[in-house]
C-alpha cells in the first residue's frame, strides 16, 4: 500500500505532474489499484437547495448576487422537496446526495434547522449526505454531525497565492478553519478545487500541497474544470484540455492515495474516452444529474451507459466509513449558540471582479 505523506513540496508535485504521460498514468493507476477497486465509481447527486443571491465575489460563480447571469434564484427548498429529489437520485444509482446552499456562512436559525432536518431525512434513506453551506463554526459542525451528516464540502479552490486573484470577500485561512472545525467531529472532509481559472500549473501544485498537508488528508477531493458562465469575471476563460484534467487527476491520486478523487464540473466537455482516462488515472467518483448546482452536467442515463461500456459498478453507500446515526432535534446535545463569528473580509480588490460587477449594474 502507498504511504500517505503530509510533507509533499510544490517542486515534487510539479515533477509528478510534468512526467511523460504514460509514465504518469502507470504510476497513478498502480497507486489507485493499491488503495481502491478500479472498477467501482461512486455516483453522487448534487442538489442546489438554495440558489443565487450569494454575497461573495467568487470569480467563477454564477450564483454571486453582484454579477449578471441567467441563474434563476430560489429560496431554501422544503424537506419534502429534498426527500423527493433524494429518492429520485437513489433510484437512478446515486449513493450520496450533496446539498449546496448559496450562503457565505451558516447562520443559526430556522433555515439551518431546516437543513439539519434534510440531513436526518436523507440519512434515513440509507444514503450518504454531504453539505456545502459555506463557513461553519465548531458547534454548527457538531450539530450537522449529530443530524447524521456523512461529509462536509469546503473547497480550497486553488493555491493560497492564486486564491487572491479569484475571491476577495473571504480569506484562504477561513477555508482551513472551517475544515478544522469539521475535523473536530466525526464528519468526513470533502475539499478540492477548480482548474482552468487562469492559474499556472504551479498553482495547481500549490493547491495539492495545501490538501496533502492536511492531517488527515480529505476523504474526498473534487477536481472541477471551470465552466465559464457569461456574466462572471471568468467568462472569457478557455476550457481546459482533457490532458490537463487527466494530469491533474493522476497527480491528485498519487499525492492523495486514499482519497476519493471526484471528477466534477466540466464533464459535459469531455468525451467518454477522456473520462475513461480519468477513471484509469484514479478518479473514482462522479456527479450525476442534469445540473451541478447551476451548470450543465451529463444525463444520468448517459452515465449509466458509459459505466456499462467501461465495466464500472456504482459504489454502494458507507463503504469507506460506517453510516452515522441521526439524533432527532428534540434529543440534540448541541444547541444553537447564536454565534456571530468574524470571518475575514480581505481588503484587496480584483479588477476583473469589479468590472463584472459594474457591467451587471449597467444591465439592471
Amino acid at each position: 500500500m502507498s504511504i500517505v505523506r503530509h510533507n509533499w513540496t510544490k517542486e515534487e508535485i510539479l515533477a509528478i505532474y510534468n512526467k511523460p504521460l504514460m509514465e504518469l498514468l502507470y504510476e497513478a493507476a498502480t497507486i489507485h489499484r493499491e488503495n481502491h477497486d478500479p472498477n467501482t465509481v461512486q455516483v453522487s447527486t448534487l442538489l442546489s437547495i438554495k440558489t443565487g443571491g450569494c454575497p461573495e465575489d467568487c470569480g467563477y460563480c454564477p450564483q454571486a448576487a453582484r454579477y449578471h447571469t441567467d441563474i434563476e434564484g430560489n429560496d431554501l427548498m422544503s424537506v419534502q422537496q429534498v426527500k423527493a429529489q433524494a429518492l429520485r437520485a437513489k433510484s437512478s444509482g446515486s449513493s450520496r446526495v450533496c446539498m449546496g446552499a448559496a450562503w457565505r456562512n451558516v447562520k443559526d436559525g430556522p433555515e439551518f434547522d431546516q437543513v439539519l432536518e434534510m440531513v436526518r431525512t436523507i440519512n434515513k434513506l440509507d444514503m450518504e449526505v454531504c453539505c456545502t453551506l459555506g463557513m461553519v463554526t465548531e458547534n454548527q459542525a457538531q450539530r450537522l454531525a449529530e443530524a447524521g451528516l456523512y461529509a462536509y464540502n469546503h473547497n480550497l479552490d486553488s493555491s493560497e497565492e492564486y486564491y487572491k486573484e479569484v475571491i476577495s470577500t473571504r480569506g484562504f485561512e477561513d477555508r482551513l478553519e472551517t475544515i478544522d472545525n469539521v475535523r473536530k467531529t466525526n464528519v468526513t472532509v470533502c475539499s478540492g478545487g477548480i482548474i482552468g481559472m487562469g492559474e499556472k500549473v504551479e498553482d495547481r501544485a500549490g493547491m495539492l500541497v495545501a490538501l496533502s498537508t492536511l492531517d488527515p488528508q480529505p476523504e474526498s477531493t473534487p477536481i472541477n474544470a471551470l465552466v465559464a458562465v457569461e456574466g462572471t469575471p471568468l467568462e472569457e476563460e478557455k476550457p481546459v484540455s482533457i490532458w490537463d484534467m487527466v494530469r491533474m487527476v493522476a497527480t491528485t491520486r498519487i499525492v492523495l492515495p486514499e482519497t476519493q478523487v471526484r471528477l466534477s464540473a466540466g464533464r459535459t466537455q469531455m468525451t467518454r474516452e477522456g473520462q475513461a482516462m480519468c477513471f484509469f488515472a484514479g478518479a473514482n467518483s462522479i456527479f450525476a444529474g442534469d445540473k451541478l448546482l447551476t451548470t450543465p452536467n451529463p444525463d444520468v442515463n448517459e452515465d449509466m451507459e458509459m459505466f456499462k461500456l467501461l465495466g464500472l459498478n456504482p459504489q454502494k453507500p458507507f463503504i469507506k466509513k460506517m453510516q452515522p446515526v441521526s439524533v432527532e432535534a428534540e434529543d440534540s446535545q448541541f444547541q444553537p449558540l447564536g454565534e456571530k463569528p468574524k470571518w475575514s473580509r480581505p481588503n484587496h480588490t480584483i479588477d476583473r471582479n469589479e468590472e463584472a460587477k459594474l457591467k451587471a449594474k449597467a444591465l439592471k
